[in-house]
């Protein structure tokens, strides 16, 4: 699962077509570390059809404060530029399979 490490990969990431989901966590947070495997898993079983990937909120707190994220795990479902959806804390893996599959929909 890729990490979008600044701005330059969040602009290229937005710029291409497929739906996305955002994992905003931080390396110090029990239910983001709880999740990541989930999000793992996910990101294997949806690879070719939905990009993946996590945001280091410590690393990264410029994309945190663009998309308002006040408290972590915070997932952000993305469609054609657009947050279409979105989740914080600890998901279940159905409820983000049924968002995902959603998001293909």
């Amino acid at each position: 699962m890729k990490t979008v490490e600044n701005n330059n990969d969040y602009e290229a990431l937005i710029g291409q077509e497929k739906p996305i989901l955002l994992d905003f966590y931080a390396d110090w947070c029990g239910p983001c570390q709880a999740l990541l495997p989930t999000v793992e898993k996910l990101s294997k079983e949806y690879e070719g059809s939905i990009e993946i990937q996590k945001v280091n909120v410590d690393k990264n707190q410029e994309l945190a404060s663009k998309f308002e994220v006040r408290s972590i795990p915070a997932l952000f479902f993305i469609k054609d530029s657009e947050i279409v959806d979105r989740t914080v804390g600890v998901q279940s893996e159905s409820v983000l399979r049924e968002k995902l599959d959603a998001l293909l929909g």
